[in-house]
């Protein structure tokens, strides 16, 4: 286990995204890749109030799977608000804790681990933002707060109103970020840094990409997917591959599970966030969590990325 931070929450190093559940795979085979993934030692659970838009599909199924359970205080749960299509996309006071009892009935559950504000909304003032988030927590209804899909600026606006108001800190960060997408790097690590902050990345296998599925010449199919994928290789992706493939061979693991692996060698990252519809993909990530990287490996990785265009 790892600790996210300046929290007091021991988190499995692969944080398995919910975003899947009820969308490409129904309840049953969420429910199955679930108990893979605590038995394989996980506790790490991230969804969201828009996951998928109708009630909260993913957290519905979270829910049920976690009242099955007599283990709840093993399980992590983080969830979002503020994110999705139409009314709910906001961060006003009456949103935030309307919300967040809804997410709390649908996941079955008396308190929120981690809750991440999901898109900043410059509408509202951040000191509503903030005071709101900061009452949750004084309830007892969420344990720890964190953001994502913030500009530097303004993460960094909000975290100094926090602490000057002495209200509870954004502590973890959800930012997009993987090896062919680095952009993180150079925009939201200097805050994280400044402040402490535990990274969680999500699309860190850059929408399948990194799994090695999309390779040139393979049939790819017309999915938004494949459509990145495409992309990707046209930006030297290819090249990015055969290292992936050179590393997951010595390693005797996955291309998926190395770069994961890479990821976890970045500097504030703590736990990367990855989906699985099977416990055969499931299979092929889980690996990532205990694959320590060699430095000239990671650093192989670092200079074929760096050099797309």
């Amino acid at each position: 286990m790892a600790r996210l931070g300046r929290t007091d929450l021991d988190v499995f190093p692969l944080c398995l995204g919910g975003n899947v559940f009820g969308w490409t795979v129904d309840e049953g085979g969420s429910s199955a890749v679930l108990d893979a993934y605590v038995a394989a030692g996980g506790n790490f659970v991230d969804t969201a109030n828009s996951y998928l838009t109708e009630h909260g599909r993913s957290e519905t199924i979270i829910g049920s799977w976690l009242a099955r359970r007599a283990d709840r205080d093993h399980v992590v749960v983080a969830t979002k608000v503020g994110g999705g299509r139409g009314p709910l996309r906001n961060l006003r006071p009456d949103t935030i804790a309307s919300e967040a009892r809804a997410s709390l009935r649908r996941l079955q559950t008396d308190r929120i681990d981690l809750y991440y504000a999901h898109f900043d909304d410059q509408e509202t003032p951040l000191e509503d933002t903030v005071h709101a988030f900061d009452a949750l927590v004084k309830e007892g209804l969420v344990r720890h707060i964190g953001a994502s899909n913030y500009s530097p600026e303004r993460l960094t606006a909000a975290l100094e109103l926090q602490r000057s108001l002495g209200l509870a800190e954004f502590t973890v960060l959800q930012p997009h970020y993987n090896l062919v997408e680095r952009a993180f790097e150079h925009t939201l690590l200097p805050v994280a840094r400044t402040w402490d902050l535990a990274v969680v990345p999500y699309y860190a296998l850059a929408s399948g990409f990194l799994t090695g599925k999309y390779r040139p010449g393979a049939e790819g199919g017309d999915s938004p997917r494949a459509q990145g994928a495409a992309g990707y290789l046209e930006k030297g992706g290819e090249k990015v591959l055969e290292v992936l493939d050179d590393v997951a061979a010595a390693h005797e693991s996955t291309v998926g599970a190395v770069s994961l692996a890479w990821l976890r060698t970045r500097p504030t990252v703590v736990a990367p966030i990855a989906s699985a519809r099977t416990r055969a993909q499931l299979e092929q990530i889980l690996p990532s969590s205990s694959l320590e990287l060699e430095p000239d490996e990671a650093e192989r990785l670092s200079e074929v990325s760096g050099a797309m265009t």
